[in-house]
């Protein structure tokens, strides 16, 4: 009898060595690779880590990572994400739709999570958001519903504004396309005309700005994107017009916006966390379904409204996450 329970024990334990092995190596350092847009790390960065940490995952003893930063440059993300491959990470995170088809160019194989991703159906990213299919899953955000929500806030923020600025970097693909055919057919319900400023990268940015200075128009939209390349630039343009500026990004804190209005992008990259730790214990991303923003700031430059001498509408301070004083 003792024999027999012996056979047992050792054939369920034979049994469950494969899964267990698959599941989470003993010992084992898994190498992460995050392929960001912009120059440097950031807080959403740090929260990241900050949530991996909280998920066991502690940098130098159970996990590393490989960074590669595009420093705003769309065009060198192939590059980096193929580096990224070639140095045989075992699962990468990406922070922007661009990251995130660039890695999927680079490999079927390894993993993908993307803390953020606009539109990531619609751009080709993922089969759809319930069944992601391939080697991606992650988070993504509405982005042409997230602008339409925005100029709805200049609406309310600036009730005499009849025409919109919008900022338009044609090399940011299709994204910025769908955006601005969703301002276009909103605005004649808000009594608003968009104005389109477009232009292709850095190059011909300066002549972006002169033109959007040109435009007289009563508000100006800036793609987070852009307005985190070109914070400073921008600031100095909406000082010199007077022009209020709205955005989805949150360097308006620093760069004389007046209104952001998008996802909390730490919490996102809190939730990508999440998805890193399912798929290194074992998950495959094919079977994660991509999921959606839970929570949105809206941030008011109290500051900045009080040097351009605009008075923020209660509707809009209630609505508010964040004001600046």
């Amino acid at each position: 009898m003792q024999r027999i329970g012996l056979a047992v024990v050792l054939a369920v334990s034979l049994a469950l060595v494969p899964v267990e092995a698959h599941t989470k190596q003993a010992g084992k350092v898994y190498r992460l690779g995050l392929l960001r847009w912009q120059d440097g790390p950031d807080a959403n960065v740090t929260a990241l880590l900050q949530a991996l940490r909280d998920l066991g995952w502690v940098e130098g003893r159970n996990v590393a990572f490989e960074y590669r930063f595009a420093a705003g440059r769309e065009d060198r993300l192939p590059r980096l994400a193929d580096e990224l491959v070639r140095s045989n990470v075992d699962l990468i995170v990406t922070n922007t739709v661009s990251a995130g088809l660039a890695a999927k160019n680079a490999t079927k194989t390894i993993p993908i999570v993307m803390a953020t991703g606009a539109e990531v159906v619609e751009n080709g990213v993922v089969a759809s958001l319930a069944r992601p299919g391939g080697n991606v899953t992650g988070l993504s955000e509405p982005y042409a519903g997230i602008h339409t929500k925005i100029l709805g806030l200049v609406r309310e923020t600036l009730p005499e504004v009849t025409r919109v600025a919008f900022l338009m970097d044609l090399t940011l693909g299709p994204t910025l396309v769908r955006t601005r055919d969703a301002l276009q057919a909103v605005a004649p319900s808000l009594a608003l005309t968009i104005q389109t400023v477009e232009f292709r990268g850095a190059a011909e940015f300066e002549r972006a700005v002169q033109a959007v200075a040109r435009a007289r128009a009563g508000a100006l939209i800036v793609p987070g994107s852009t307005y985190a390349a070109n914070g400073r630039r921008i600031a100095e343009l909406a000082a010199k017009t007077s022009m209020p500026v709205f955005s989805i990004s949150p360097v308006v804190e620093n760069y004389f916006g007046l209104l952001a209005y998008g996802p909390d992008f730490l919490d996102m990259h809190q939730r990508a966390a999440t998805y890193v730790d399912k798929i290194l214990k074992g998950a495959q991303p094919a079977d994660l379904p991509v999921q959606q923003p839970a929570k949105f700031n809206l941030i008011v430059n109290l500051r900045t409204a009080k040097q351009l001498g605009i008075t923020i509408p209660a509707i809009v301070l209630h609505q508010a996450t964040k004001a600046i004083e």
